[in-house]
Parts: C-alpha cells; sequence; structure tokens
C-alpha cells in the first residue's frame, strides 16, 4: 500500500454506482464490519458475506438505517465451500448486480497460539482454507466479472482487491513469528499471491491487488490473540476507514 495522505478525506459519494463484496463483515467490532459500514458509507452497493445469518441481518439493518444504499447478504461457509460453490457465489453476484468493482477480504480463522509440534493436519486445513486458499479460489471466480469495463464514467481504471495480513507474518517480524504457526504462515503466503496475480495482470481494465497489514486493532481476532491485553487502549476497526477507502479508491481519485 502507498502511504495515505495525512489528510485524505474522501467524497461521501465517491463509491457511488460500486458493488463491493466485503467477506467476513458479520462479526461485531471487525474489520470487515468497519470497512462494509465505511464503504456503504460512502456510497457503495455493499455485498455482505459471512457464516451467521442473525448477524448479517444486523449489519444489513444498520446499514439500511443509515440511509446508505440498499445493501446484499450472500451466506457462505469456507471450511464446506467447493470450487463450485465459489463459481456459483460469483454467479449470483453476476445475475443480481451484471459487476463485482472490489473485494474485501475480512474473513479469517484462528487457533490460539501453540508450537508447531502440536499442530496437527486439522489446524493447518483449517487456517490454509480459510486464510489463504478460500479468498484465492473466491477472487478467481470473480475475476470474470472484476476485469469488465466500469460501469460509471468515474470508474476508469479496474477494481481493486484487499487482503489483510498480520504483523507477525510481515518479513520485518520474522523474530516474533513463534507460536503464531500456520496462521503465519498463511498471512504471509498472501504477499505472494498480491505479488504474482498483479504481475499477471494486463489489458485496459487492470485489477489492483493490495495487502494491508492494519497492526494492533481490537478485534476479536486480537482478543483471542492477546487476551490478557487491555483492548480499550487500542485503536478501534473502524478508525482504519479512511486505509480501507484509500486502498478501494481509483486511481487520480484519492484527494
Amino acid at each position: 500500500m502507498h502511504a495515505m495522505p495525512s489528510n485524505y478525506q474522501p467524497p461521501t459519494d465517491f463509491l457511488q454506482d460500486r458493488v463491493i463484496l466485503v467477506t467476513g463483515a458479520s462479526q461485531p467490532h471487525s474489520l470487515g464490519r468497519a470497512a462494509a459500514m465505511a464503504y456503504a458509507a460512502h456510497g457503495a452497493t455493499v455485498i455482505l458475506h459471512g457464516r451467521d445469518m442473525p448477524k448479517l441481518e444486523a449489519v444489513y439493518d444498520e446499514i439500511e438505517s443509515q440511509g446508505y444504499p440498499k445493501p446484499a447478504i450472500m451466506a457462505l461457509d469456507y471450511l464446506k465451500a467447493t470450487q463450485s460453490d465459489l463459481d456459483g457465489f460469483a454467479e449470483t453476484i453476476r445475475g443480481t448486480f451484471g459487476r463485482l468493482d472490489g473485494i474485501f477480504h475480512g474473513a479469517s480463522h484462528f487457533s490460539p497460539l501453540m508450537p508447531l509440534a502440536l499442530q496437527g493436519l486439522e489446524v493447518w486445513q483449517k487456517q490454509l482454507t480459510v486464510n489463504l486458499a478460500v479468498p484465492v479460489a473466491l477472487t478467481k471466480a470473480c475475476m470474470p466479472l472484476l476485469a469488465m469495463p466500469p460501469k460509471a464514467t468515474n470508474l476508469q481504471h479496474g477494481a481493486n482487491i484487499i487482503f489483510l495480513s498480520e504483523s507477525h507474518a510481515a518479513t520485518a517480524m520474522r523474530p516474533g513469528t513463534a507460536y503464531w504457526g500456520p496462521f503465519a504462515v498463511a498471512k504471509g503466503a498472501l504477499q505472494s499471491v498480491v505479488d504474482i496475480w498483479q504481475a499477471e495482470m494486463f489489458g485496459p481494465n487492470i485489477v489492483r491487488f493490495h495487502l494491508y497489514v492494519p497492526g494492533p486493532v481490537s478485534s476479536p481476532m486480537r482478543h483471542k490473540s492477546h487476551p490478557g491485553e487491555l483492548t480499550s487502549q487500542l485503536p478501534s476497526p473502524a478508525s482504519l476507514a479512511n486505509a480501507f477507502l484509500y486502498l478501494m479508491a481509483e486511481p487520480g481519485n484519492t484527494p
């Protein structure tokens, strides 16, 4: 991610006419939910993904109560999903909206910290499936939609895909990765995914890939990874809204 200007403040309607999928949007106080609210507040039609329908409906109701564009709900359990399910997910988006202008990958899975010697195949499969394999496969399924010519005249440069990594998976933090096991491996691999996929992009409507490391945030995952921490002293997920908006902006449309 390029450095965001300190005074960055996008217009309230700068995502108007855009359709954005936000995965992991159902959990209260999560990064996915914060991103969904930020995109909706700036004019986007947001597709809310998660596993828990009542929680998704709560986010839906909150967006509607604010008078933002009417969102949509699409539930899917990553641990049970097949490529056919993901292709069907993308086809439903096509049939409903006819296009897709961005994906914010907020869905994640986290297991308690422990040595690699204690983590068996099932732990690895869950972590790699939810944090790496399915987000990549879902992006692949949505790629024909993401690469479509823009609908609105102010959307001239293609879609944006945002993956979330974690500080313990970043190269600079390698000395601190003990006990983070398959979670750090999965999140660390996303850098290669972003680099490779971006290198494969060509044509007039290039899809842009971003990897964002939010740092310590008072989120449900942080509560699991640092149970003794006083999270009230950490930034809230909503405080990252401008960063999420900046990454979803079009080149030349970042005031």
